[in-house]
């Protein structure tokens, strides 16, 4: 069988985009943010100016693909650290981190900081910690070698490496590891109208009481909305990739492993929130390069296990794949009774991050 990747080993992007439509009615909920609500905008379109959307920030998309790693799929964002990696990912490496009791608490995946979680370097159990400063020593002055933390930080979670990362830790050459995602996604519609409804809380008993205690009725309104379209849009930075120098192995795993995310979540169901329940309309289509064809599934598969092995095979991942890490919350440095703000003899650091 011929490598499905042949035709981007010259590519700097590979673009994917694919339609979508809510699978019930017209009406879907978009993400929304604290301060802002609803992300509306305007763009020129080749019909004119059109009111847009964003349904679904890079940022969440990033969390849902990576909700794929695990069998079955963490949909609705029901993120369990007893959870395996799907088979075709088995001796994929990544951190553990459990309890001193031996319970598993979260890992790197999980963790929105990946490797850079306070539950991965700040508690007691310094191991990770130790190993990052031992593997990207040397670089706390001049120019961060992109290239070395790469290949380290792919040694110990290549999801890492694939989403993006920063170790923010001053005794991690001074907190200036950073590494850009190397897939990025999001979701937007076009032609928006807004869909105004509402509803009210009940309280059968006491119907006016004190609302700010939450009791009494509540009535609200929501805003959904309708679009002429909908799209979900992937972007895959293949010159950043071959960039970090990581070689072949490693390179045709993180596109197989990219491109095995995205086609398990357009296949098990985009349902972003209750009332945000999309489907794929037609199939994945690729955008650029125009040379390239997306794998089927049981090709992706194989091609994702087949990486997996080859990394192994020459020594690119951790071994064991899965490093473990104990989390239990450094001691605060107790002060003197005199009232001193230094620490007691022996005190140690608290462990706030920079």
């Amino acid at each position: 069988m011929s490598n499905p990747f042949d035709t981007l080993k010259d590519a700097p992007r590979l673009l994917l985009e694919a339609k979508l439509e809510p699978r019930q009615t017209k009406r879907f909920q978009p993400t929304g943010f604290a301060d802002l609500g609803p992300a509306r905008y305007k763009a020129h379109r080749d019909d004119g100016v059109s009111e847009m959307l964003l349904v679904e920030s890079p940022q969440s998309v990033a969390n849902w693909l990576e909700a794929m790693c695990w069998e079955p799929p963490q949909l609705g964002r029901m993120a369990s650290p007893t959870s395996k990696l799907a088979p075709d990912l088995d001796g994929m490496p990544y951190v553990l981190v459990k309890l001193p009791d031996g319970k598993p608490l979260t890992n790197s995946i999980l963790e929105s900081h990946r490797l850079n979680s306070p539950y991965i370097l700040e508690g007691k159990d310094t191991r990770v910690l130790d190993m990052l400063k031992a593997e990207v020593g040397g670089m706390e002055k001049g120019p961060v070698d992109i290239r070395k933390l790469a290949g380290v930080v792919f040694k110990y979670d290549p999801n890492a490496v694939l989403h993006g990362v920063f170790l923010a830790k001053s005794e991690l050459a001074g907190g200036r590891l950073r590494m850009p995602r190397l897939i990025s996604g999001f979701i937007e519609a076009a032609d928006i109208q807004d869909a105004v409804s509402g509803g009210v809380k009940n309280d059968h008993i006491d119907p006016s009481g004190d609302t700010k205690r939450g009791f009494g009725n509540v009535p609200y309104h929501r805003t959904q909305f309708t679009a002429k379209e909908l799209k979900v849009y992937f972007n895959i930075d293949l010159a950043q990739l071959r960039g970090y120098g990581l070689g072949k192995a490693a390179e045709a795993f993180l596109v197989a492993f990219a491109l095995y995310k995205i086609e398990r979540f357009l296949r098990t169901g985009i349902k972003l929130r209750t009332e945000c329940d999309l489907a794929v309309v037609g199939d994945l289509k690729v955008t650029a390069p125009d040379a390239f064809t997306m794998p089927k599934k049981d090709v992706l598969e194989k091609a994702v296990k087949d990486a997996v092995a080859a990394c192994r095979g020459e020594k690119l991942f951790a071994d064991p794949a899965i490093t473990e890490v104990v989390y239990e919350e450094k001691k605060k440095a107790a002060k003197k009774a005199a009232g001193a703000d230094e620490p007691d003899e022996g005190g140690e650091d608290d462990g706030a991050a920079e």
